[in-house]
């Protein structure tokens, strides 16, 4: 059983930082694909980040790279989301997902289990 809960989403001006936590409370992460997803008001939903299984493999949407770092640790069953130097436009609610696959993935549809979602928004 995977369940997903993200956490450590709010208000920050921009150029501040948040941290968001994507716990499971059932079966261990260690075995699965993780990844960072994005949904602002009126539009789909976006790719941010990924981590392999193992954590050898990481990938970020161009928009956050250099400004997010995802990483994961399997003893207490969480990934991560640092997210630094936000901009306005990273405004969204902020959603966690997992799957059974090798290496990262970047579409929505290749993911099987998906968090609730956190909002974060960027003031100007």
């Amino acid at each position: 059983q995977v369940q997903l809960v993200e956490s450590g989403g709010g208000l920050v001006q921009a150029g501040g930082s948040l941290r968001l936590f994507c716990a499971n409370s059932g079966r261990t992460l260690s075995s699965l694909g993780m990844g960072w997803f994005r949904q602002a008001p009126g539009k789909e939903r976006e790719f941010a980040a990924a981590i392999s299984w193992s954590g050898d493999n990481i990938r970020y949407a161009d928009s956050v790279k250099g400004r997010f770092t995802i990483s994961r640790e399997y003893a207490k069953n969480t990934v991560y989301l640092q997210m630094d130097s936000l901009k306005p436009e990273d405004t969204a609610v902020y959603y966690c997902a997992a799957g059974v696959f090798g290496g990262t993935r970047q579409f929505p549809n290749e993911y099987s289990y998906w968090g609730q979602g956190t909002q974060v928004t960027v003031s100007s």
